[in-house]
């Protein structure tokens, strides 16, 4: 009766430790993760054009943007099949089981088994010498272990919220790859277009020039022109020819690159024409805190800092004590046959609370290096709001100069071609040099290209402005 009522004192005083615990780190408060904000509310965009509301073309869906049917055809199988996309899901499934497994980390570890042992002790030892002669001793039992510790300090707790972190950056960081992919879909798509384009161009430079070729070779039997103007007008028609063999390899090039986007073998990319393509006239912008929500990228940063921030508080709390509570039971037997009676049945409860004093420094470091992780990890998520506002200023200069630029080229385009018209009339009239109408001709070619080429580069920088303000993954 009186060994009884020691246990049961034993006992309740093991549980006034416990509760005094509890109720000790209750009293604490852990540090809660704050967004930094005087790096969120920086005017990231350089711009003249201030926002009259919050929104942001970036919350539109690219079906919006893109109206192009054979585009969103290739931009969904793309979404569908590329090959980052599909390794970005498997990164979210294993993400997802690290977060399962430290929200399991609450809950007690068990095992049990049946075990068998043999021993003799040897006859040149103390205690075999005792016992004389050798003996043989068999031991059988079916048991099992059984240990938890307590979570006093939101160690676990700041693990699970570090781990669930990670698998939210995991997600986003699978957002982002569908914002490059949509962005790299569109910008190639625009860039097969406007090959087409310059092919058509060259093609009908060539027919012309080869014209031209025939009216010089005329020209000089006629005695106007020389044998010189007509290698010259043949050396044009040969270089002509060579631009569009040049444009030919590009655009095989770029149909096997976008083949690679859509997760296909190499092989034609079916197209419309650059004269049907329309894009908004207009791009929201938004407030630079608009990112935070939409860019992905900064997203997974900011999911990044919140990870480290915990896994900071989680070294922290290695510092103070830890409570664990472990204990064992089954049966056990020297004799097989006694193994199931109630005589073999044993239990053992053990409960410690260990405060580390000496352990080579190892949570010390770890507590440092968390701190310095951390601020790594705050200083990568401002480098990434500040490279995404300088993305979105540089799209949106590129975007706006493009229409001055066209326009003026334009005009250069339609000087050359006067300049053409005239100077050829004055080769016919033996007045002016030949070499004259092959630097307008030449000049008339770049610049039709030119235009071209400015008309893709605001395509391409509507597209990279969607992309950057965080477009492209809804």
């Amino acid at each position: 009766m009186v060994k009884n009522f020691k246990n049961k004192n034993k006992i309740r005083t093991f549980l006034i430790a416990v509760v005094s615990m509890m109720v000790l780190s209750s009293c604490m408060t852990r540090e809660k993760y704050d967004r930094p904000y005087e790096i969120v509310n920086e005017n990231l965009f350089r711009t003249d054009q201030l926002p009259k509301d919050s929104s942001s073309i970036a919350t539109v869906s690219w079906r919006e943007i893109f109206t192009d049917a054979v585009l969103q055809k290739h931009i969904q199988n793309g979404l569908e099949n590329n090959l980052d996309i599909r390794i970005a899901l498997q990164n979210i499934v294993a993400a997802e089981s690290y977060l399962k497994q430290s929200k399991a980390a609450y809950q007690p570890t068990l095992s049990a088994g049946p075990g068998y042992t043999f021993q003799t002790p040897s006859l040149n030892t103390q205690s075999g010498q005792i016992l004389g002669d050798r003996r043989y001793n068999n031991l059988f039992d079916l048991s099992g272990d059984l240990s938890w510790e307590a979570d006093i300090w939101g160690k676990l707790k700041a693990q699970e919220k570090s781990q669930f972190a990670q698998y939210l950056g995991t997600t986003a960081a699978h957002k982002a790859v569908k914002t490059d992919l949509v962005a790299a879909i569109a910008s190639g798509y625009y860039q097969l277009l406007t090959f087409d384009e310059q092919k058509r161009i060259i093609n009908e430079t060539i027919a012309i020039r080869k014209k031209n070729l025939e009216t010089t070779k005329a020209l000089k039997d006629a005695g106007t022109l020389t044998e010189v103007a007509v290698q010259q007008s043949e050396a044009l028609v040969f270089n002509a020819e060579s631009l569009l063999v040049n444009i030919d390899t590009q655009t095989e090039l770029l149909e096997n690159a976008m083949s690679l986007l859509l997760g296909i073998p190499s092989q034609k990319i079916e197209r419309t024409t650059l004269a049907q393509q329309k894009m908004p006239t207009n791009y929201k912008l938004g407030f630079s805190a608009n990112l935070l929500s939409n860019r992905a990228d900064v997203m997974q940063s900011e999911y990044n800092l919140i990870s480290a921030f915990e896994l900071t508080n989680a070294a922290k709390a290695e510092f103070y004590p830890s409570l664990r509570i472990g204990g064992s039971g089954g049966i056990q037997s020297s004799d097989i046959d006694k193994l199931f009676s109630v005589n073999s049945l044993f239990a053992t409860l053990v409960g410690s609370l260990t405060q580390p004093i000496l352990n080579k420094r190892q949570i010390r470091t770890n507590y440092e290096v968390s701190l310095a992780r951390k601020e790594a990890a705050y200083l990568n998520f401002r480098k990434t709001l500040l490279n995404a506002g300088k993305e979105v200023s540089d799209a949106l200069k590129i975007y706006e100069a493009q229409d001055s630029f066209i326009s003026l080229k334009r005009k250069e385009l339609n000087a050359y071609q006067k300049s053409v018209e005239f100077s050829q009339e004055l080769v016919n009239y033996g007045m002016a040099n030949y070499l004259e109408v092959l630097n307008a001709s030449v000049n008339s070619l770049n610049a039709e290209l030119n235009i071209s080429n400015a008309e893709y580069a605001k395509m391409k920088a509507g597209v990279e402005l969607y992309q950057a303000l965080g477009g492209g993954w809804r």
